[in-house]
């Protein structure tokens, strides 16, 4: 994929889970409180509430670009992760493709309307992601430029509509990082409106405290952003606890919120979740436990006989690319530490070689770029 596609894709994969933002159905309280109501059902793995509280909203909005929006969202949380299932993958996609239908058909073709810029953002952001997941790059990347242009669009509607806080604040500090962390592309951002990585965030933030639709994925994505990125991971705690409060059902928020106790230090606090991972011994979840199971073992109860059986454990169970890639790395970074104290220098660089091929968390990038 040449570089500016990449970037087209970058910048729209990090967006693509909003929701819809301003219009006749958004300025309908009613039904603005039917779809935070089913949402906060999806986000707590209640599906067959959502469904019936979503049916409302297609009742009163038929053929509506939302409802097909939402009913592809209950997919894409019922069949995590959707990129493993072909079947509901291909109806996933049919039901993204059936919302920019639909909002053809009642806004017409590249409007400019508010609510057709939200829905064509979220949409193509979404098709995107599966191109992405399936290796198709190019058709991934073609999705991504076309949502670029609504996502213009959207960053001049953040003053009118607090949901637009979240798609620009994303916009904002990415646009802004990746040359960054990629110097390579920068002569390509000519091409590309300018950020403010500190404008983004606290768009970001004032999207988790305005935003009714959006205010959980902007406290899940801003968590993600301080836990990778910023490295500050009691910054990153405060959006996840947040999550968990909300949905405590939810295996993916718990999974990150004990992550983050556990790299801020709070391991009694991480028991709670720590038991809720232990139970779930399907997917990519026993990686997770295995991985923070290592990490209690080695920094809180100094045993490293017992953390590097973990952290073993970890790398010899399955991950996802989406969700726990990093704890391979956190794993690997845990054997090279306890390899380094073993005296084995030799062992901690193989280790630390495979967390850099792995890793995108910068405190773990640092780390084992410092080791000598």
């Amino acid at each position: 994929m040449n570089f500016t596609l990449r970037i087209f894709f970058f910048i729209t994969l990090f967006i693509v889970s909003s929701r819809p933002s301003q219009a006749q159905l958004l300025n309908d309280p009613s039904t603005l409180k039917l779809i935070q109501k089913g949402l906060d059902h999806i986000y707590n793995y209640e599906y067959t509430e959502a469904n019936s509280v979503l049916h409302q909203v297609e009742k009163k909005y038929p053929n509506h670009p939302v409802s097909y929006i939402l009913d592809a969202f209950v997919m894409y949380w019922q069949y995590l992760p959707i990129k493993d299932n072909a079947t509901k993958s291909k109806e996933y996609v049919g039901k993204l493709n059936q919302c920019l239908d639909a909002i053809t058909k009642r806004y017409g073709k590249n409007s400019t309307d508010p609510e057709a810029v939200f829905y064509t953002i979220v949409a193509r952001g979404y098709i995107a992601m599966m191109y992405n997941y399936n290796g198709e790059l190019m058709s991934a990347a073609g999705e991504a430029k076309k949502a670029y242009n609504a996502l213009i669009t959207g960053l001049k509607l953040t003053e009118k509509n607090p949901e637009f806080y979240f798609t620009s604040g994303m916009y904002n500090y990415y646009v802004e990082l990746y040359p960054e962390d990629h110097a390579i592309v920068k002569p390509l951002m000519i091409f590309f409106k300018n950020g403010d990585k500190s404008l983004g965030l606290k768009q970001v933030d004032i999207a988790t405290r305005q935003g009714v639709i959006t205010k959980a994925e902007a406290c899940f994505y801003l968590s993600h952003i301080y836990l990778e990125h910023e490295t500050n991971f009691a910054k990153a705690l405060t959006y996840t606890q947040k999550l968990v409060s909300w949905y405590p059902q939810n295996q993916i928020f718990n999974m990150v919120n004990t992550e983050t106790l556990i790299l801020t230090g709070k391991f009694d606090e991480a028991e709670k979740g720590m038991n809720m991972l232990k139970a779930n011994t399907k997917g990519f979840y026993p990686i997770a436990y295995n991985t923070f199971q290592g990490l209690i073992h080695e920094k809180d109860a100094k045993n490293d006989s017992a953390a590097q059986k973990s952290y073993l454990t970890a790398l010899r169970t399955p991950h996802d690319d989406q969700y726990t890639r990093e704890y391979y790395a956190m794993s690997y970074a845990g054997l090279a530490r306890i390899a380094n104290r073993a005296g084995n220098k030799t062992k901690a660089r193989e280790y630390y070689k495979k967390v850099l091929e792995k890793a995108e968390y910068k405190s773990l990038v640092k780390e084992a770029k410092a080791f000598k």
